[in-house]
């Protein structure tokens, strides 16, 4: 009786045993099952949050809170800071990537007026607003940021702007217009298109007074500019040979009295003998759909009066002063579209083989004394050593800095501190 007792105890703990080792068995597992859910809740969570941060910045494009202000145009300048040792940025000089560059912009032949008479780096704006020295004619506009870049965003298809003037008709009969638009490049079928217009008003054309005759618009895309003169339709347009990946290209306009010609970075792509008017304003608009098209927006933009051909300048003058040859932020490194400028020089000293320039270099009075004098001398040896790389011969060249030392006009203003910030080709 007693072993049978025992018997059933034992028989009792092992049955006891086997039921808790399953039901811990079952616990484990549904533990384990809890802790895999939940971490793939987390997974999805993040891969959710970075899915409609990746939409969002995709749809916006564009962002207000960034407050770095980046100006590149001009011999221009602000020494930034390191937060932590509070040292001022040192220049760079010319890369050889960046000399690479110019290679492409070799026969590009666009100068630059003498005198700056508009310009807007939208660097002193705040972003959702509506820029300051600007009028909207239709649509909606407003500063925002793009990556370092400060822009005026067309916030809607068919958005115009034109600048804020002192009178009506500003524009001189010889000048040239700069600015660089943004082209998206979900831009189905390429149908993103900027246009610029030489009258007042929304339509693509307009009857020339006491004429029977019309001005017509100038439509920009990606790869083609097209517009009507006098009646009969001038187009052109080209492929590049790299797939389309979007971004800023840079538009410049030269008018002479009566002919015009546009480039669309280094390509002249309209050479008009005869405009048929002189243009006495200046708007831009921006064309797109915006179901397909995130982004339309442009910067840097520039109005300058034109003057004598370089050659007669030197011979005049003793002297060649340019507004032309620009660099990036606070480097000695000089952008592409400069080459107009170079291009030019090399072609006179080359025709004139006893020509010899000192490079002067100039600042606005932005920033510290120290910084902008080593800056322009830095950005005055790059010129010179572009010079020499373009067949120059380096006993014909030398380069001196100034600084901020020799303003040319006020810094008060930004068009001020925008023809103070120059580099000279002085006859020697």
């Amino acid at each position: 009786m007693f072993i049978k007792k025992i018997f059933f105890v034992f028989l009792g703990l092992i049955i006891l045993s086997s039921t808790t080792n399953a039901q811990f068995d079952n616990l484990l597992k549904k533990a384990k099952e809890k802790v895999k859910r939940k971490v793939e809740r987390e997974i999805d969570k993040g891969m959710d949050k970075g899915i409609d941060e990746a939409d969002k910045a995709v749809k916006e494009g564009i962002s207000g809170s960034d407050k770095d202000k980046d100006k590149d145009a001009g011999i221009e300048k602000k020494p930034t800071t390191d937060a932590a040792s509070n040292n001022e940025t040192t220049p760079v000089v010319n890369s050889e990537s960046t000399n690479n560059q110019f290679k492409v912009w070799s026969k590009y032949n666009f100068v630059p007026g003498d005198k700056i008479i508009f310009e807007d780096n939208l660097s002193s704006e705040e972003s959702g607003e509506f820029p300051s020295r600007w009028d909207l004619i239709s649509g909606n506009a407003e500063n925002a940021r793009l990556g370092n870049d400060n822009i005026i965003n067309f916030v809607g298809d068919g958005t115009i702007v034109n600048p804020l003037m002192d009178k009506e008709s500003y524009l001189p009969e010889v000048f040239t217009l700069e600015f660089d638009a943004y082209f998206d490049k979900e831009a189905p079928l390429r149908s993103q298109k900027y246009e610029l217009r030489f009258f007042n008003g929304i339509s693509v054309n307009r009857v020339i007074p006491n004429s029977s005759k019309r001005m017509y618009s100038i439509g920009i895309g990606w790869n083609k500019v097209q517009m009507h003169t006098l009646g009969d339709e001038i187009q052109k347009s080209y492929n590049e040979k790299k797939a389309w990946q979007g971004g800023w290209k840079h538009i410049a306009v030269a008018f002479n009295k009566r002919s015009l010609k546009l480039f669309l970075n280094q390509d002249r792509m309209l050479n008009v003998p005869n405009l048929g008017y002189k243009p006495k304003m200046f708007s831009i608009g921006a064309y797109f759909d915006k179901r397909h098209i995130k982004i339309a927006a442009i910067k840097n933009i520039r109005l300058a009066k034109g003057g004598k051909k370089l050659y007669d300048r030197i011979m005049a003058d003793g002297k060649f002063v340019t507004r032309g040859i620009l660099f990036d932020v606070n480097k000695s490194i000089v952008k592409p579209n400069s080459m107009g400028v170079i291009n030019k020089i090399v072609k006179v000293m080359k025709k004139h083989p006893n020509l010899k320039f000192r490079i002067e270099g100039h600042t606005d009075s932005d920033g510290n004394n120290a910084f902008n004098q080593k800056l322009s001398e830095e950005r005055a040896k790059a010129v010179m050593d572009l010079l020499i790389s373009n067949g120059i011969d380096a006993s014909r060249l030398e380069f001196k800095g100034y600084g901020e030392s020799k303003p040319v006009d006020s810094n008060a203003t930004p068009e001020g501190k925008a023809n103070n910030r120059r580099v000279e080709f002085i006859k020697i």
